[in-house]
């Protein structure tokens, strides 16, 4: 079973990879079946971050009421299968969290609050301990087995090099995002030791991405700096709507100026296959 916190995309591939459906179910999906209800649930919310404030700026749903999502959830699994059953299952459960991204593109590298507010050593801190809290939230509603996806090398980002006047991958940005992915790491582990039956894993898509963008011939690519959708430089999501596409969406790492394409996230999927393999085994 999987159960989603995590923005929509990045986790469609691994769904695929472990056989499950195309895509795992949303748990507000007014069609969602019982069957699904068993086999795995999404509390997801695209651009949503680890930051309250991040959410509130896209209007979307922040990762506290994700959670609060996930109550609800429990109380249904329970409905459905009895008390013990809806433990043992969201005990074996794995709960994927993926977030991060969107607190810097979208909110501290645009809004003034959080600049103001946090040097980027404070605000990385600051995140950290929002994503603490989540997880000991998640612990407390009895997930055993939690996977963190790091974030990405959002400086190799077309919409970030746009915006930041980046010929290549921009550097100091890159910095930003793998200073955070060790904080998660060293986070983890100290949750992992202080938290009872808590087991955590870290999962790395900053390396294969970063190594895609740098070495796009070793990957079947042949554009790596820019998006298959629009201009490529910083047309996004629904954004893309209408707009025209690259002849051979395979050829490109990024399917838009901030997602990366399908087969990229493939090759991220299978980097991080066998480390979940070996988590759940």
């Amino acid at each position: 079973m999987c159960i989603k916190v995590c923005p929509e995309n990045s986790l469609i591939c691994f769904s695929e990879a472990f056989g499950l459906s195309d895509s795992v179910k949303a748990f507000l999906d007014p069609a969602i079946t019982k069957n699904d209800l068993m086999h795995g649930v999404s509390f997801a919310s695209a651009a949503s971050g680890y930051d309250e404030l991040t959410a509130n700026i896209s209007n979307v749903l922040s990762i506290s009421k994700q959670l609060e999502y996930f109550r609800h959830y429990k109380v249904q699994l329970r409905n459905l299968v009895g008390a013990k059953e809806s433990k043992r299952i969201i005990h074996n459960a794995l709960v994927f969290l993926s977030m991060g991204t969107n607190d810097f593109i979208q909110n501290y590298y645009v809004e003034p609050t959080r600049s103001k507010q946090y040097n980027i050593e404070q605000y990385l801190n600051y995140l950290i301990s929002c994503m603490r809290t989540a997880i000991k939230t998640m612990h407390s509603l009895g997930a055993r087995k939690v996977v963190v996806i790091g974030v990405p090398p959002f400086g190799c980002m077309p919409l970030v090099r746009t915006f930041r006047g980046a010929i290549k991958c921009d550097i100091e940005v890159n910095k930003v995002a793998f200073s955070f992915n060790l904080k998660i790491q060293r986070e983890l582990k100290t949750l992992q030791a202080h938290e009872s039956c808590l087991r955590s894993i870290y999962l790395d898509v900053y390396t294969v991405l970063l190594d895609a963008v740098q070495n796009p011939k070793k990957y079947g690519f042949t554009e790596s700096l820019n998006g298959c959708c629009g201009s490529g430089t910083y047309e996004y999501a629904g954004t893309c709507k209408n707009l025209s596409t690259c002849p051979d969406r395979t050829k490109f790492v990024w399917w838009d100026a901030v997602h990366p394409s399908e087969k990229m996230y493939k090759f991220i999927a299978d980097s991080a296959l066998e480390v979940i393999r070996n988590f759940m085994f």
